[in-house]
């Protein structure tokens, strides 16, 4: 789950830190000192979205109708606003005929409304001076046939009716009549009302608001210019109003009185109410509220005459007579409009032209079914642990953990978070905001993905700029792959080196010209780079024609001793086909010498102050320039230590000698590589098997034995010129010289 090792938090300090500093950020934001924009359109696009995801399979409210002035009811009745008489014979019709438990207008009759016949006799009275006293008493006569104020006003007596109006902020603006308040502040005694409060008001004229019920209509509009919520309590001076839809329902529920309830044991000036009850003998309904006495709209349906959430009917048909009492008896009537042209259309999250009387019906709906979605007073304390616990997780844990732990964590806590987010809104009605949290992980995750993208860039470009020069390019893109693995402190390990010289190579550059010898030493060291590459060591480094490689470091590799010691014979047989190529240009011939050693050695960047290199250090690596030191004198291309042989069993060795080598006291077997054994023919295996038993025979001081066995041995790859020249003279000597007593057959060399 973890990378390889846990490092040090301090190591981590940088990006805990800027962890804790998002997770700041959203604190202040919780806590209101730094509203952030984005957080709240992205809180209102979550509620919105589970607002349309409800709304898409529709109820029809068959308790509410709402009587729509549309289009078909302008052309036939005439344009608004439509006489008195008119609107009387709609009441009429719709509670005494039809039985409607409420008739509310989501409209203000804001204007008195003259008949066109008094009008005309105002006119005539104002021209003719000398009728005026007769005009003046005709009128009176008649006025009362001719007033549609009065007249409507009669007919709003003793019928559930209620006019709608609205608040305003200029206390300038204060026009018609408002309907009784439902209480002062005074009432409250010492506690106060959390509510939101108004300066001015558009009213119904007084004659009309006298006889019949009222409500405002004025929906809380966000900052994105959606409705969400309504007020059902507003102040204005001092005294709380109820909204449109509140003083529908409680005159289709036969006025009950509305009583603020507020938490239990809290202070006087707190303000906030838990719900406003209803009470009367036959109603108890609850209504919980947000802060500012505020509902959520429960909006049924993406709104409209077609969406299937009430049913609408035209007034034209009302007005016609076209309903029948079973249509309408006993239910609430909302009049409202949807006719573009009058301007009633609210942006809301289920559809951006809503009719605004539907909205009202939603209100009314959701206090009928009690289905309430609302913020509760705990949400920003909730909040502000849950910021502070993923802040505080997250910040300390996504250094420490791998790219793809990180990413797991975070859409987990993503998931969890919409998820838990969701079944407390789907399932308790509970709005909690939630945008905050998924931002904090998303920036975390984010800068956490950033910082280690830069930083392992700038691994791999230190990898790159430390090892390049060393290893192949497509080793150091396999290091550059986990940088943390890799790192040039000096360590001990089990490693192969390899060293390779030109013999001769004085006498080459004695026979070439400076610019001849330059191409060949270069097309030489390159050729023999690239097969050291090939089989992934390390190139350490050049020592005039020599090279020093080395395997198993950076990158550890368990068939160092292989790799090397196929490279060394890959060297040997290049260097036949470097020799076809230089003798065709008339230069000198090549011979090269490879020894190859595996022991413990250390390893890392070493050198002075001055200048430093990657390279490896040791007897092992002392041994390794011995042998390839030897390799002339047994006429052998590659020689090899022990270690290397035991490490490569697929391979079948050659055992040349036990020689104590400059610098060491305890001798060591050289080997020679014949060939992979499942590669080599019967006569070169048994020409190995002939030659063990020649040493055996010749550290026995069996020289004829060993001398025949010698002369048994065909084949040039085991017994060339050179190894049966030397062992012939040692036994030449030997027999004319016994050996001292003790004598174990090991050769002593004294130079490098």
């Amino acid at each position: 789950m973890f990378k390889k090792s846990w490092r040090p938090l301090a190591g981590k300090a940088f990006r805990i830190g800027v962890g804790f500093s998002f997770t700041a950020i959203a604190l202040l934001h919780v806590l209101g000192f730094a509203p952030t924009d984005v957080v709240k359109r992205l809180d209102y696009l979550i509620y919105d979205v589970r607002l349309r995801a409800q709304a898409q399979k529709p109820e029809l409210d068959s308790r509410i109708v709402i009587v729509d002035i549309d289009e078909k009811s302008l052309s036939e009745v005439g344009r608004w606003p439509w006489s008195r008489d008119v609107v009387a014979n709609l009441i009429v019709e719709l509670t005494d005929k039809l039985g409607a438990a409420v008739v509310s207008f989501d409209i203000v009759f804001a204007e008195p409304q003259q008949s066109d016949a008094l009008q005309a006799m105002d006119a005539l009275a104002s021209k003719s001076p000398g009728l005026v006293n007769e005009l003046k008493g005709m009128r009176a006569g008649i006025e009362s046939q001719f007033d549609r104020d009065a007249q409507l006003a009669k007919v709003l007596v003793d019928r559930p009716v209620v006019l709608g109006y609205y608040l305003n902020q200029d206390s300038n603006a204060l026009s018609g009549a408002l309907p009784p308040a439902l209480f002062k502040k005074s009432q409250l005694g010492t506690l106060s009302l959390d509510s939101t409060s108004w300066q001015g008001y558009g009213a119904n004229i007084p004659i009309l608001q006298r006889n019949a019920e009222g409500g405002y209509f004025n929906p809380i509009v966000d900052e994105d210019g959606t409705v969400r919520s309504v007020p059902l309590l507003a102040q204005f001076n001092d005294a709380y109003y109820q909204s449109f839809a509140l003083a529908t329902l409680r005159r289709a529920l036969g006025n009950p009185q509305v009583i603020p309830v507020f938490p239990e044991g809290v202070d006087d000036d707190y303000g906030a109410v838990e719900l406003i009850a209803l009470r009367s003998p036959d109603v108890e309904l609850d209504i919980p509220v947000e802060r500012g006495l505020l509902t959520r709209v429960h909006f049924r349906a993406k709104g409209g005459p077609n969406a299937g959430g009430y049913r609408y009917v035209s007034a034209a048909d009302v007005l016609a007579g076209a309903l029948k009492p079973e249509d309408i008896e006993g239910r609430i009537v909302l009049v409202g409009t949807t006719a573009p042209g009058l301007l009633d259309l609210r942006s809301t999250p289920v559809n951006p032209a809503y009719p605004g009387v539907e909205v009202h019906a939603n209100v009314i709906s959701g206090m009928l079914d009690s289905a309430y979605k609302l913020r509760p007073e705990f949400s920003q304390g909730l909040l502000f642990v849950t910021v502070l616990l993923v802040g505080t997780v997250l910040s300390v844990t996504m250094p420490i953990l791998s790219a793809t732990w990180s990413l797991l964590v975070a859409l987990t806590v993503l998931v969890l978070s919409v998820v838990i987010n969701s079944l407390l809104y789907f399932q308790a009605g509970l709005v909690l905001p939630v945008a905050v949290v998924l931002l904090l992980v998303l920036a975390i995750f984010m800068f956490d993905v950033a910082y280690g993208y830069l930083a392992e860039s700038r691994s791999k470009r230190q990898m790159v700029d430390l090892f390049g020069e060393y290893v192949a390019p497509e080793l150091v893109f396999e290091m550059a792959a986990d940088p943390s693995r890799y790192s040039m402190e000096g360590e001990s390990r089990e490693l192969t080196v390899l060293f390779s010289d030109v013999r001769g190579f004085t006498t080459i550059s004695e026979s070439l010209q400076p610019n001849e010898l330059r191409e060949y030493i270069n097309e030489y060291l390159t050729v023999m780079s690239e097969i050291i590459r090939a089989h992934r060591g390390t190139l350490d480094k050049y020592i005039g024609d020599a090279i020093m490689a080395f395997w198993g470091a950076p990158i550890a590799d368990p068939e160092h001793a292989k790799l090397a010691t196929q490279a060394a014979i890959a060297m040997q047989e290049d260097a036949v086909r470097l020799n076809e190529k230089f003798a065709a240009r008339g230069w000198p011939k090549l011979a090269i010498g490879v020894g190859v050693n595996t022991g413990q050695m250390r390893v890392g960047d070493m050198g002075s102050k001055i200048r430093r290199a990657y390279t490896v250090m040791g007897d092992a690596v002392n041994l390794g320039s011995r042998l390839e030191g030897i390799t002339k004198t047994y006429g052998v291309g590659v020689i090899v230590g022990p270690q290397t042989k035991a490490a490569f069993p697929e391979m079948t060795f050659q055992e040349l000698d036990a020689v104590k080598v400059k610098g060491k006291n305890e001798p060591v077997s050289i080997f020679a590589p014949v060939g992979e054994s499942n590669r080599l023919d019967a006569d070169t295996l048994s020409a190995v098997e002939k030659w063990s038993e020649m040493l055996q025979a010749f550290r026995a001081q069996n020289w004829k034995q060993a001398r025949n066995l010698l002369g048994e041995i065909q084949s040039n790859v085991v017994l060339n010129p050179t190894l049966r020249h030397l062992y012939g003279h040692r036994m030449d000597y030997f027999e004319a010289n016994p050996p001292a007593e003790g004598w174990d057959g090991v050769t002593q060399f004294d130079t490098k």
